[in-house]
């Protein structure tokens, strides 16, 4: 009986959000405020109805790949995890002094975060060269 006279009043989660998301789409946003270019922020911002006001976004930096010197081989590698640390994977590819592709691969790295994908892509690169024999990397 306790529990029912301390609880009986109180509001659902659920109801809360949808009051919650009404009076915030009536007042409206004044902030000046910027969120993170992130689409859980935004999605939430928006079921909310908040103007977003995104950060400024950097300008472009151009990036040419350049062949190697002849006789080396360029490897290029990557690594990238889904947020901070989350489901991770690493990839290469090797090509020749006259952009000729030798060889490439990929790897599932489990959870990591991204500049450890990053430090794997390295060191699957550098075996996989020492595999294939490669020596001017």
């Amino acid at each position: 009986m306790r529990n029912y006279a301390r609880f009986q009043d109180k509001i659902e989660v659920f109801r809360a959000i949808l009051v919650i998301k009404d009076l915030t789409c009536l007042v409206g946003n004044s902030s000046k405020a910027s969120m993170k270019n992130d689409m859980f922020d935004f999605n939430v911002f928006k079921f909310f109805c908040i103007n977003t006001r995104t950060g400024k976004v950097q300008r472009p930096l151009p990036v040419r790949w350049k062949f190697p010197s002849p006789s080396w081989v360029k490897i290029n590698t990557d690594g990238t995890a889904r947020g901070y640390s989350g489901l991770a994977a690493c990839g290469s590819i090797f090509r020749g002094s006259m952009g000729e592709f030798i060889g490439a691969f990929s790897a599932f790295l489990d959870v990591q975060t991204t500049l450890v994908a990053e430090f794997y892509g390295v060191i699957y690169a550098l075996e996989e060269a020492q595999k294939l024999g490669l020596t001017n990397v």
